[in-house]
């Protein structure tokens, strides 16, 4: 009798050089083509059909790529490696897919355009490389750092031009204040309005996918969780049974805020799952001390009891006294929000101690650890709820509302461009290589040329000719497509986030020449 091991190996088809590569551009421009539609202020919606047959209007150039899937398997994988440099984009700055989407195409057919092949590809990869890494520098040198009117101005061009949306999201940063954050949520009713709530946010993340409750956006939200903090490590599921019970017959989610076991971790991502609990587990924030002072704040901030086996308390005898809790907890690819309730006379004593402890430190690695203390312990959290007639319009308006809070902390975080695609076609205009062989020189102009193409498909777009604007190359000025006119766009209001513009041009680079170095791509035979 024959014993087989394993599951059966699936069928593969192989395609190679020209056949492999000119399928793998075939998806990418249909990819592109739908994507890059919605580029701009002008940019157009995209209807999508999920799989029960639900309708889905959308804007959002991640939203619109993770729809696609095509029925030849070379072109599929074109379409997957482009969503992924679409995703790298999204989780690092939160918009600019469709920059990144629009620059990548345009490399390639460039790279095809210039009949590059004749070159070593080495010698042109190094010549790409060399233009992305003098493009960074330029748009590091040149960014200008926000304050609350550019806040207004990021808010609006990332809600595609929509100033009540804009000026909400913006205000809902200011009302955080310095070190709060901002999350979104649907409306209970058909309003959008802003509600804002102490909290705090760190630096750590989901232990599993698996506790995702939003899968394509990989976020997991709990409403209410209780709080469990713990330093030592959670060797095995039993050593916290008595906190997962209690959150079980109470009916509440439960973060846990502890080191743990994969088996633990397995054990309640698979309950997570089955519907059993409401959960998820990140690690303690930090190393050391530093992990045991942020421990206590967030105690403070939860009413929670830190457990710590090294002073004596034991996982065995906990019970649920020990639990804090929060209004709600977001964790996202950035790390975990928590809002709380009103802050307690305990918190507010310690931001004033480590407020004076501030000012007497400066040590370059304690003074960095307290100001980081009081950040957590004095953010605000403000939840943008999302309201609309209909469920069509709620879940339009919420990916718009998505782009633009992560637009506008990417700019508070390195700071603003031009926008309009000017910036990238400025950089391209005053580029001068230096010292670059025949192949690296063809490289620069292939990355030169696709500079311009974010410019050119947002103009397009608006319906408007790039013909009509090829003498429009100084700093700052670009195309204002509502109106058709060539003004500077920091004083019309139009800018993109540094964050934004560095990570599409990297993201499509990085995908456009793995594309093009390829020369045999192996496929899943499809079923008929």
């Amino acid at each position: 009798m024959a014993v087989q091991f394993g599951s059966p190996s699936i069928v593969k088809e192989l395609s190679f050089k020209d056949e492999a590569k000119k399928k793998l551009i075939a998806g990418i421009d249909k990819l592109a083509e739908a994507v890059g539609s919605t580029l701009g202020a002008s940019g157009r919606t995209v209807v999508l059909e999920d799989d029960y047959g639900n309708p889905h209007v959308t804007k959002d150039g991640v939203t619109v790529a993770s729809y696609i899937n095509l029925d030849d398997a070379v072109e599929n994988l074109g379409v997957t490696m482009l969503k992924q440099a679409s995703k790298q984009t999204a989780s690092k700055a939160g918009d600019g897919t469709t920059t990144s989407t629009v620059l990548a195409q345009s490399i390639i057919n460039n790279y095809i355009d210039a009949d590059a092949e004749k070159y070593s590809f080495r010698d042109v990869k190094n010549g790409i490389m060399a233009f992305t890494e003098y493009a960074v520098k330029e748009l590091n040198k040149r960014s200008i750092k926000v304050d609350n009117k550019r806040l207004n101005q990021v808010s609006r061009i990332s809600a595609n031009n929509d100033s009540v949306l804009g000026d909400f999201i913006a205000e809902a940063f200011k009302a955080a204040g310095d070190n709060g954050v901002v999350t979104m949520e649907t409306s209970p009713n058909n309003e959008t309005y802003i509600e804002t709530v102490d909290g705090t946010h760190i630096n750590s993340t989901s232990k599993s996918p698996h506790f995702y409750t939003n899968r394509e956006k990989e976020v997991s939200e709990l409403d209410k969780p209780l709080v469990f903090l713990c330093s030592s490590e959670v060797a095995n599921i039993r050593r916290i049974q008595s906190i997962l019970e209690f959150a079980i017959k109470s009916n509440r989610a439960l973060l846990i805020v502890a080191p743990c076991e994969q088996q633990v971790v397995s054990a309640l991502a698979m309950n997570h799952v089955k519907g059993n609990i409401k959960c998820n587990i990140i690690d303690p924030p930090s190393f050391g001390m530093k992990r045991k002072d942020i421990l206590d704040d967030l105690a403070l901030l939860t009413g929670a009891t830190v457990i710590d086996e090294n002073l004596g308390d034991s996982l065995d005898n906990i019970t649920p006294d020990v639990l804090g809790e929060a209004v709600k907890s977001i964790v996202d690819g950035d790390g975990t929000t928590l809002a709380v309730g009103d802050k307690t006379e305990e918190v507010e004593e310690r931001i004033e101690y480590l407020k004076k402890e501030l000012d007497k430190e400066d040590h370059h690695i304690l003074k960095p650890h307290i100001e980081k203390r009081l950040a957590i312990l004095s953010g605000g959290v403000s939840i943008v709820y999302v309201g609309g007639d209909t469920e069509v319009e709620v879940a339009e308006k919420k990916d718009r509302v998505d782009d633009a809070i992560h637009a506008v902390r990417a700019a508070k975080k390195e700071g603003i461009l031009p926008g309009g695609g000017s910036t990238l076609c400025y950089v391209s205009s005053t580029a001068k290589p230096v010292d670059l062989k025949e192949g690296e020189l063809l490289g620069w102009k292939i990355m030169q040329k696709a500079l311009h193409s974010p410019f050119v498909r947002i103009l397009k777009n608006a319906g408007l000719d790039p013909k009509d604007y090829k003498d429009v190359n100084g700093w700052g000025q670009g195309v204002d497509v509502t109106d058709g006119k060539v003004k500077d766009m920091r004083r019309a209001g139009i800018i993109d986030p540094l964050l934004v513009t560095k990570s599409a041009l990297q993201n499509a680079v990085s995908v456009a020449t793995t594309i093009l170095s390829t020369d045999c791509v192996i496929s899943n035979v499809r079923e008929r």
